[in-house]
């Protein structure tokens, strides 16, 4: 029997993902027209013996998360829990606080996610390793430019043995980077956060600790530690995999989940057809959404709900999310559309591809940062928050819009506050 614990984090986190995260948790932005945290569940639900999936995180419960859960719950048939952290205790140290939680019914092992990920998990195969080892992480190569924007390890190439993880490392570790996908023991896990919290206590007894002594580090203080004690493996996938910083990653995510459809879900994908609109490649369209049939939509679009799109409209590399509306002939490209905007006739919504370097081999999405080294916005896809208004014929180039904003002309690199 194995259960699955996925951390979604809290509002604290997820603030390169504004603001699109000021109304949303980050893990219900949805993509390929369901939330992130659906395409965790619907994988994790062909495990065998899964017995239950808990999330934890730091979130106020709210209606959208529990609309969620509920939901969720009907569909894949498995029982499915929200644990709420009494306050922040880093990146896993509510897995040591629900410890009771996770380990009622004994399970032999359970499988950890981060929320802020996405790929074509090869779950099946990951965890049937856990007779091997109690501890695995499952990582994938990254290019040397980019590994230290994740965490690093050095592995044995014949036993797959991690033999040193480093956490964002200052410097060139490897190119094998942690993708947030573990299978951990329960007993020797919470064993080893119960050590490192007892440290913690001890140092404060000694000198002003930094932070809250409860909270434990998932790189820092878990991996780091079982890989210098020789017991923690690693599995490598080619499959695809992405990190979900921004919202310029959303867009690249968008993408991959539609091509993965193809093989999951062809029937999710939009056709041409008579009295339907132009499909161009991969497109989601949700059954309440009304396109006009001369519009052209595609490739890699995904429409929400309720979303009306005019005559003669296109839209390309693009999320439309609840209730826009897009009036006639206007254009939208590489962005995101947020829930209630409305863009007027003749207008040109457009940002900036946000893709790896094609010419790099292991090459991930760039957007650590907001702004560039001069200090002005970093050219990326441009994004209306909610109810976002752009009358007709005005173009908005590579920017940030936050909600509620009626806008009277044209933007081109900026930030409207």
């Amino acid at each position: 029997m194995i259960k699955v614990v996925i951390l979604i984090g809290g509002p604290m986190k997820g603030t390169r993902f504004r603001p699109l995260s000021l109304e949303l948790p980050k893990p219900l932005f949805p993509i390929g027209g369901f939330p992130v945290v659906y395409h965790h569940i619907e994988a994790c639900k062909k495990i065998p013996d899964l017995k239950e999936i808990i999330l934890i995180g730091f979130y106020q419960s709210s209606e959208s998360l529990s609309r969620f859960i509920q939901n969720a719950q009907q569909e894949f048939n498995i029982p499915i829990r929200y644990l709420q952290e009494f306050q922040p205790l880093g990146t896993a140290g509510g897995i040591y606080h629900f410890r009771d939680q996770i380990a009622m019914g004994d399970p032999e092992a359970f499988l950890v996610l981060n929320a802020d990920i996405i790929g074509d998990y090869p779950l099946i195969d990951f965890s049937s390793l856990r007779m091997i080892s109690s501890n695995l992480n499952f990582h994938q190569q990254a290019n040397k430019k980019q590994a230290h924007n994740f965490g690093c390890l050095v592995q044995d190439p014949e036993t797959h043995k991690v033999l040193h993880y480093v956490e964002k490392p200052e410097t060139f570790v490897s190119e094998i980077i942690n993708c947030g996908i573990y299978i951990f023991s329960p007993a020797a896990l919470f064993k080893l956060m119960g050590e490192i919290i007892q440290k913690n206590y001890q140092k404060m007894s000694e000198e002003p600790f930094p932070g809250n002594v409860e909270s434990v580090r998932m790189g820092e203080d878990v991996l780091a530690t079982l890989a210098s004690a020789g017991s923690l493996y690693a599995f490598k996938s080619s499959s695809f995999w992405s990190s979900i910083k921004n919202a310029g990653s959303a867009i690249y995510a968008n993408r991959n989940v539609l091509a993965m459809y193809h093989k999951t879900h062809p029937d999710l994908l939009a056709q041409s057809g008579k009295g339907q609109p132009h499909i161009r490649g991969d497109v989601y369209i949700h059954p309440s959404a009304v396109v006009h049939p001369s519009a052209v939509l595609g490739p890699n679009v995904s429409v929400g709900s309720n979303v009306v799109i005019g005559a003669g409209a296109r839209v390309r590399e693009t999320i439309l999310l609840d209730g826009a509306e897009l009036k006639d002939h206007c254009c939208i490209l590489y962005s995101i559309i947020g829930w209630n905007c409305s863009i007027g006739m003749w207008s040109r919504v457009e940002g900036s591809r946000c893709d790896p370097n094609p010419n790099e081999e292991f090459s991930r999405p760039d957007g650590e940062s907001l702004f560039g080294e001069d200090g002005k916005l970093t050219p990326s896809i441009t994004i209306l928050g909610r109810n976002v208004t752009i009358p007709g014929e005005v173009i908005v180039l590579n920017s940030i819009v936050l909600p509620h904003k009626d806008l009277g002309q044209s933007y081109k690199n900026e930030i409207i506050l």
